[in-house]
């Protein structure tokens, strides 16, 4: 018995110190080498007008037919996207040499234009050659950012508008959790070789016309734990881990307690 409360500590500890280690806090993109924030506050940084790309998505109607971009319906959709009658439009896939193919005229370089442009030029090319003033809707379908952390609504999100803000994008998820550091929210974009991070602090006014809270394709936002969210959250877990680990040391002295009489 002499030897049963040192060899309990023993199991004591290690159950602790395991189950802390083992403990997963929300901790993503910490690292900070390699990674810079890009944007000074208040600079004209934010990215020009989304120009069109190879394998983007385009969803595009004639407003003057409920029906299809053409006043028929084509046999076939020639663009290689996915066909959609209706009031949606139809989508036409951007190929590799930046061209979408389009129903009665053909293919049409878009590649390097902006919505409205994309939209101009297909718009001038029908009335030209088939119809009589058409008005054509583009959208690019295809568009989306991904939201991680403290928010209601994790996930990803389509980019229906030409600029979406960041403001926009979380009350459009729900808004943030009572756990959530709104003073460093994280905007993570660029290629895996070039990571950049943008910190935007919501708790600022001026956050809401920060050019840098203009979200891109492709964006990712992470909103960490506050600091005293996640200090609460290790008390509560060690509170947690400690107790059986009082209740063995109790159950312990008992026993040597007992045997001693």
């Amino acid at each position: 018995m002499r030897n049963y409360i040192p060899t309990c500590l023993i199991i004591g500890i290690f159950f602790l110190l395991t189950s802390c280690s083992s403990k997963q806090y929300q901790y993503l993109f910490e690292q900070k080498y390699n990674v810079t924030d890009t944007a000074s506050k208040g600079s004209d940084a934010a990215a020009g007008p989304y120009r069109i790309k190879p394998q983007d998505i385009l969803q595009i109607r004639n407003l003057q037919s409920i029906k299809y971009i053409v006043d028929e319906a084509p046999s076939a959709n020639a663009g290689g996207g996915g066909g959609g009658g209706g009031t949606t439009g139809q989508t036409f896939l951007v190929e590799d040499d930046g061209t979408v193919a389009l129903p009665a005229i053909g293919h049409v370089k878009v590649e390097g234009l902006t919505r409205p442009e994309a939209a101009k030029q297909i718009e001038e090319l029908y009335r030209k050659n088939l119809l009589k003033d058409p008005i054509i809707e583009l959208k690019i379908v295809n568009l989306k950012v991904t939201i991680l952390g403290e928010i209601k609504g994790q996930g990803n999100y389509p980019l229906t508008k030409d600029r979406t803000t960041l403001v926009e994008l979380i009350g459009e998820a729900g808004g943030l959790t009572d756990k959530a550091n709104e003073a460093n929210v994280k905007i993570i974009r660029g290629n895996q070789k070039n990571p950049q991070v943008t910190e935007i602090n919501l708790r600022d006014i001026q956050s809401i016309n920060d050019p840098r809270a203009v979200l891109q394709s492709g964006d990712v936002i992470y909103i960490a734990q506050s600091k005293r969210a996640v200090r609460n959250d290790k008390l509560q877990n060690l509170s947690v881990i400690t107790q059986p680990v009082l209740l063995l040391l109790n159950t312990a002295l008992i026993i040597f307690t007992l045997s001693h009489r």
